[in-house]
């Protein structure tokens, strides 16, 4: 692996030794709301804080639940009080009281001890609210947050008023007017400009949103919303993801303007309702000297929030649908943005009932699991839903080799996946979205690369190989040893036989499956994102890689550049972050777009959406890959820090984790002499290194 850096000369772990201030952040379920209610459905509910900055380490905790606000406002756990508990946990932590009801309403908070075993005062306290349990066991009721948003540019235009929010929103508005007689306004709203007015005729329609609506209003009325026409393909019941009860119709729009106004509008008079989840802005925060990837940075993380207007990842709005690859992407995201894991492990439950048709769509399961117990340290999922994820990593579909078809898929195996008895459609690898000629375009080449299928292919064979080490690791901590031992030995005959017959020696690069002598970026990028080439293939595959560019979709970005900082190619990954070519992230703001679109730009795909978190990589690639911030054990008791600046000459971080923030600060002085400046949390040990040079153990 090659570095930038020739001396670290300078490397400063903070620790406050100031006044130990009360835990904060508290997390119930793992839900944070601050001073508003949590509902929950686990009856035996999970209890997480943040270790003040002050303690290097909690070494006891005592958590008091009470029946009301004036019980716990005088330390008075009537419903459970712990007592001291030794234990370094701060997540996780179960309750263990009489039994909770349904349907009532109960207080919490939390003190420690510290590493000197110095008590630390109480929290704040937390109020929560128990609801009944159905078929799930996560708590889904996030907390719901309604943005009123003033134009931040207002014209009147003479016949019209044009008003610019500044960014899209999944949101509608709401207008004072003073009518003196009955008449009609004309509300337009969209995603997109045409000149300086909105694009009442995007190229396509359905997908870029525009509205025109007549609001009829009269004397004695003042206050009104717009009621925007909802669109049957993405509000049809048991398809679409439903709104929350009490939400008005929602489309994402930044721009409105207002024509037959008979009386004079201010821009005092409309705010822009934006719906979204709980959201804290100051969770997450990324800033360099390269300007390009600042605006990339700001880019994804706001279409991280805006995306949250439901409570589970979907697709955008053109179908409001859950999707596996989306919604993986989305959680990656999304945990390195904010401190924030409900929707995510809701979403995962969603997928053990409603399965998509894709192959490797199956298989981002087993992925969403465990980056959520990494990021979590919970294994409640894992423990329910052990026996049914065995089969979304297609196990079953080996040959004696050990590597794995779709085309051996039966109806009854489908049904094991959670498809209804009936589904016709069967499982299709997809390798890449979208398929050349998608949309009637016969010059879109798609995002594959080429990729020529075959029944055995390298794409789903590379996933299945993750799969098997993820479930070898869900053995061990459900204590299932033989099954340990069954799941090692997958991964091992898959990888062997891999690398057996899918890597052309001659080449030194993977063709895409048994049968072509194809090769795509694809076929070689998820290999390297998984771990799977060995040494001395290394650097023949890398260049090759390097060779093809950005030739995969916005999706097929997340492995490539976790396959670049996986092996430390972190000039060539920057390159790609802060590109300004036509696929690049630089391109969707280019283009107009506040949030990430489905694809690079139209022309690679012409009904692309301008509201896709999928397209949000980077809010996960900087922290992860060029600040390397990592769990390196599961709920971070042990983060991995390992930055790669590459031709960075300053950088600053602010990455959230169940156990509070770790932050950092990068300044290159010059070539023998860069300085990192790095925070951790309390009840938190890091990992630091850059590639060769001696690892650095830190306390908080």
């Amino acid at each position: 692996m090659q570095t930038n850096f020739a001396k670290l000369e300078k490397l400063i772990a903070k620790n406050s030794n100031e006044y130990r201030s009360a835990p904060t952040d508290l997390t119930l379920e793992l839900i944070r709301a601050p001073d508003e209610n949590v509902a929950i459905i686990d009856l035996k509910p999970e209890f997480g804080w943040t270790v003040p900055l002050g303690s290097k380490f909690q070494s006891a905790y005592q958590i008091l639940v009470a029946s009301s606000q004036a019980n716990i406002d005088t330390n008075n756990g009537d419903v459970w009080d712990s007592k001291q508990i030794r234990s370094l946990a701060s997540t996780n932590v179960e309750y263990n009281g009489a039994p909770l009801e349904v349907n009532k309403t109960y207080y919490w908070k939390v003190r420690i001890w510290d590493e000197e075993n110095r008590l630390v005062d109480y929290s704040a306290a937390q109020k929560f609210t128990t609801g009944k349990q159905e078929n799930y066991m996560i708590s889904s009721e996030n907390k719901f947050v309604v943005s009123k948003i003033k134009p931040v540019s207002f014209q009147n235009r003479g016949d019209f008023y044009f008003m610019d929010f500044g960014k899209a929103a999944f949101a509608t508005i709401n207008f004072n007017y003073i009518a003196k007689t009955p008449h009609t306004l004309t509300v337009r709203i969209g995603e997109e400009l045409k000149g300086e007015n909105i694009n009442r005729t995007p190229f396509h329609k359905s997908h870029i949103r525009y509205q025109e609506i007549g609001v009829e209003v009269i004397p004695g009325k003042t206050k009104y919303q717009l009621a925007i026409k909802p669109d049957k393909k993405n509000t049809t019941p048991n398809k679409a993801i439903a709104l929350p009860k009490g939400f008005p119709v929602l489309m994402p729009f930044r721009y409105v303007e207002i024509e037959g106004a008979q009386a004079a509008i201010s821009a005092n008079d409309i705010e822009q309702l934006a719906h979204h989840t709980y959201w804290d802005e100051n969770a997450s925060k990324f800033k360099s000297d390269n300007e390009i990837l600042n605006q990339v940075w700001d880019l994804c993380k706001y279409s991280i929030k805006a995306t949250t207007f439901n409570g589970l990842y979907v697709d955008g709005d053109r179908e409001r649908i859950p999707y596996e690859a989306d919604a993986y992407l989305n959680q990656l995201s999304h945990y390195t943005t904010d401190r924030e894991y409900a929707i995510g492990r809701r979403t995962i439950e969603y997928f053990m009932e409603h399965p998509t048709w894709p192959t490797e769509w199956q298989q981002h399961v087993a992925l969403m699991f465990y980056a959520d117990y990494m990021y979590t340290g919970n294994t409640e999922l894992i423990e329910k839903y052990y026996e049914q994820l065995k089969h979304k990593t297609l196990f079953e579909l080996t040959n004696e080799a050990g590597l794995i078809t779709s085309e051996k898929v039966t109806p009854e195996f489908m049904y094991k996946l959670g498809f209804k008895k009936g589904y016709k459609k069967p499982l299709t690898d997809i390798v890449d979205w979208p398929s050349a000629g998608w949309g009637g375009d016969p010059n879109n080449l798609g995002e594959r690369d080429g990729f020529v299928f075959q029944p055995y292919n390298t794409v789903i064979n590379a996933f299945f190989y993750e799969n098997m080490k993820i479930m070898a690791e869900f053995a061990k901590i459900l204590g299932k040893t033989k099954e340990v031992l069954e799941f090692e030995l997958r991964a091992a005959k898959v990888k062997k036989a891999f690398n057996e017959n899918m890597f052309d020696k001659d080449r030194g690069i993977y063709v895409d499956g048994i049968g072509t002598d194809h090769a795509s970026l694809h076929a070689n990028m998820m290999p390297l994102a998984f771990g799977m080439v060995p040494e001395a293939h290394l650097n023949s595959v890398v260049e090759f890689i390097k060779s093809r560019g950005m030739a995969c979709s916005v999706y097929g970005s997340q492995f490539l550049m976790d396959g670049l900082y996986n092996v430390g190619e972190a000039d060539y990954a920057l390159k790609l972050l802060s590109s300004i070519e036509e696929r690049s992230w630089y391109n969707m703001i280019r283009v107009g777009s506040t949030i990430t679109l489905e694809a690079w730009d139209l022309k690679f795909k012409n009904n692309l959406d301008w509201n896709h978190a999928w397209g949000a990589v980077p809010a996960n690639a900087i922290p992860r890959g060029l600040w390397g911030i990592k769990p390196k054990t599961a709920g971070f008791s042990i983060a991995s820090i390992k930055p790669q600046m590459s031709e960075l000459k300053s950088s600053e971080i602010a990455v959230p984790t169940v156990r509070g923030t770790i932050k950092g600060k990068y300044t290159y002085v010059g070539k023998r002499l860069q300085t990192y400046e790095i925070e951790i949390p309390g009840n938190m040990l890091a990992e630091f290194s850059l590639n060769d040079m001696e690892r650095k153990r830190l306390d908080s």
